[in-house]
């Protein structure tokens, strides 16, 4: 089958299934934020930490909620690894080195799981399930609340509260990620995806070589890994390696859990918002980015340069065969245009533009659909933004969802989407302008030199700030540099936006609705449509296109 027809099929195959769950899904997760009952295991577990459910939190109380119960994620998944040689199923593996530690404690909290080492070779099995996989359930569902407060701010009416992060958090877990997470994990164990805890098996091949083969809880940790958009490996090969993804449905399935719950969130903001035209105009900005950035990336791996590339139909270095170019590039933008960051083929060894179009895709904002709840409050950031836009040309004052966009809230917004820019900016800059710190980064990090050494930092910085977590494999980044370097870039990447839309959400929840008029702009049209996918790309092009005009574009034309 051609590579076209191939990338036609699944991209069908994913739409018809998304389609059938946005609904269902999208519903039952604004009923999950709305209910006012608990369940039984959520009362025992609100007695235990002391958490009044009925009460709600202002905005300054709900984020240092967040900040504290982040804080103590890091210092106890640093904790772990530190003591792994004396866990259990540590599998004789020593503690993991300080920077290395501080490094991934806070890639996982963030829900970045940017991964410098070789996790079957690092980390022992109880490190992997209560230090790593218990993150990847609760930074998804840190980053589902605070999408959920600010849709709360939008739909209130003169409050100010919005919410209960403790009871949004458990609720998140409970009810969603922890129930999803056992289905898809039973899928993926029929579909040959490994769980056992056989550690290290030494096996003699048929041509009589010996080989260690490397078992452990794979299923379980995989399907949270997709379901929340962690995107850190069991394995170092991630998606690639076979235990984690063993065939082609497979791999169309972990694409579907990556992207279920951000594209169903936009049915769950017009449910709670009582407007279901505006979730619908909001999931058509994200999939028209994600269809397009699909097809040009498979265009661009299909159509590759080079006797090797036409002879074998396509540039399929770095690629599996049995998932091909559509497979892998389908994945690669999925993975890219959400904040997973989970790789079923080497976006290093993608061609230049190829490998630039899936930084490209975290540069946006990752908004299309974006991480587990990041994607919604990144695309609500940028409908604000849009709104305030043509408000400036018609002479009117914005409104969205009948709340005023005043100077408050365009400052918060254009902060906002300041941060990670600078973050991503800065931080390259600074590997090339400080000379210890270049010596370090050009002889030991980067395997490549000139324009794809360059774009190998690029890649890393804006990975890290975007908390995606993929990364251009050329790239050695476990030194003191980027151990440092990234993990600020994580840290300050994920919390310092999450501060300015709880600062977004209070504001609008202290407002009244003002009523629609026939100079309002309605936001659920095919123009604001396409004035927000214009208001997204136009953003990242003027903040990024210097820096990509220096790498993969550079590099590309060559």
């Amino acid at each position: 089958m051609s590579t076209t027809w191939s990338f036609i099929l699944q991209l069908a195959t994913l739409i018809l299934v998304l389609g059938l769950i946005y609904r269902p899904l999208g519903d039952y997760m604004a009923l999950v934020y709305t209910s006012k009952k608990d369940i039984r295991v959520e009362r025992r577990f609100y007695r235990l930490i002391g958490v009044n459910s009925g009460s709600e939190q202002t905005w300054p109380v709900y984020l240092r909620s967040v900040l504290a119960f982040s804080a103590i994620g890091v210092g106890l998944v640093y904790l772990v690894q530190r003591i792994q040689e004396i866990l259990p199923y540590s599998l004789g593996l020593p503690p993991v080195e300080q920077g290395l530690a501080w490094n991934t404690a806070i890639s996982f909290v963030t829900n970045t799981n940017w991964q410098s080492y070789s996790p079957e070779l690092t980390m022992g099995y109880t490190v992997q399930l209560i230090g790593l996989a218990v993150q990847n359930f609760v930074s998804a569902a840190v980053g589902i609340a605070i999408a959920i407060a600010l849709i709360r701010g939008l739909a209130a009416r003169k409050s100010t509260t919005i919410g209960n992060f403790w009871v949004d958090l458990t609720r998140g877990i409970v009810r969603i990620l922890l129930p999803l997470s056992v289905v898809a994990a039973i899928i993926l164990i029929i579909g040959g995806v490994i769980q056992n805890f056989s550690g290290f098996q030494h096996i003699t091949t048929i041509t009589g070589a010996a080989q260690t083969i490397p078992g452990g809880p794979v299923a379980s940790q995989e399907a949270i890994k997709m379901l929340g958009t962690n995107g850190g490996g069991f394995f170092n090969a991630n998606s690639a390696h076979p235990f984690e993804n063993p065939s082609g449905w497979t791999n169309l399935f972990e694409i579907v859990l990556m992207l279920a719950i951000p594209f169903s969130l936009a049915r769950t903001f017009g449910r709670m918002v009582k407007d279901h035209r505006q979730g619908y105009a909001l999931v058509s900005v994200m999939g028209i980015i994600w269809i397009v950035s699909a097809a040009l990336l498979t265009f661009l791996e299909a159509s590759g340069s080079g006797t090797a590339s036409q002879l074998a139909g396509g540039a399929m270095e770095g690629k599996e065969t049995r998932f091909g170019i559509a497979g892998s590039t389908l994945f690669a933008t999925s993975s890219t245009l959400t904040s997973t960051g989970a790789v079923n083929s080497m976006h290093d060894s993608f061609t230049s533009l190829g490998g630039g179009l899936a930084m490209v895709n975290m540069m946006l904002g990752e908004v299309a659909p974006g991480g587990v709840g990041s994607g919604l409050y990144g695309i609500l950031i940028m409908a604000i933004v849009a709104v305030f836009v043509a408000g400036l040309m018609v002479g009117r004052t914005p409104e969205y969802l009948g709340k005023k966009i005043g100077a408050r809230e365009v400052k918060l917004a254009s902060i906002y989407i300041l941060i990670t820019p600078t973050l991503v900016l800065v931080g390259t800059a600074l590997s090339f302008a400080i000379p210890a710190v270049q010596a370090s980064v050009t002889g030991t990090s980067m395997a490549n030199t000139g324009l794809h050494g360059y774009s190998e930092v690029l890649y890393a910085f804006t990975s890290a700030a975007n908390n995606n977590g993929s990364a251009f494999a050329g790239l050695t980044a476990s030194t003191p540099w980027f151990d440092t370097a990234l993990g600020v870039a994580m840290l300050l990447g994920r919390f310092l936006p999450i501060v300015f839309v709880l600062a977004l959400a209070g504001s609008f929840a202290a407002q009244d609705t003002i009523p629609t008029t026939a100079g309002t702009l309605p936001t659920h049209r095919p123009q604001f449509i396409g004035l927000l996918i214009g208001t997204v790309i136009i953003v990242s092009a003027l903040t990024y296109l210097p820096v990509l005009a220096l790498g993969p574009l550079a590099e590309g034309l060559k």
